[in-house]
């Protein structure tokens, strides 16, 4: 149980770090002269859409995991860590194939404002955090309590991450290879999966 918790906190925490979902926000609100108290309030909401449809799909996923749990004998001690390592070493891939998520800046940034929000919300509701999906099911076939924790765990995390990160660099605070890390995520997201899955492998 412990080490879903871990890993999923570590993932929730590399997510709200990872500049491709906050970072297009914050290029958008800068080029349309948006404060910070605006900028950070539509990150909040973008944000906020981007953390529902995730867990929409962990909560449903969450349920296949309960399912089975009770049904396959060895899900959680096999199967469950098999997922993880096949999933860490689709995202450790996708680094070197440089498939990152990207929201078209340039098309929204054209639009009114009102506009622009309704895009930002629609892009970030219409990608979901896939990564951290596999520890919903995991959780799901621990406990109800276990799958409510690291949802709850992976929203707040998440948000104040990104508002975080939205305040230190509107501010010029920190300056960064923002491009760089955003590539070297795909990598460490792939690496703490696998880490995980093996680790699951000798706990049970």
């Amino acid at each position: 149980m412990y080490n879903i918790i871990v890993g999923s906190l570590l993932l929730s925490l590399l997510h709200a770090i990872i500049p491709n979902h906050w970072l297009p926000v914050l290029a958008i609100g800068r080029k349309q002269g948006w404060s910070l108290a605006e900028t950070s309030r539509i990150t909040f909401i973008a944000g906020s859409a981007h953390v529902m449809s995730t867990l929409v799909i962990g909560i449903l996923l969450g349920l296949i995991g309960r399912e089975l749990g009770s049904q396959i004998e060895n899900f959680t001690h096999i199967i469950g860590p098999s997922i993880l390592i096949l999933m860490g070493l689709y995202f450790v891939q996708q680094h070197y194939r440089h498939h990152h998520f990207h929201l078209p800046i340039k098309e929204i940034e054209t639009k009114s404002k009102k506009s622009i929000i309704v895009a930002l919300i629609t892009a970030m509701f219409l990608s979901p955090c896939m990564e951290i999906e596999a520890y919903f099911l995991l959780a799901g076939s621990e406990s109800w309590y276990l799958l409510l924790a690291i949802a709850g765990m992976y929203a707040v995390v998440t948000i104040t991450g990104m508002l975080i990160w939205i305040r230190v660099v509107y501010r010029g605070l920190l300056k960064l290879n923002w491009h760089k890390w955003e590539h070297n995520a795909g990598i460490i997201t792939g690496l703490v999966l696998i880490s995980t899955g093996i680790i699951s492998f000798f706990i049970h």
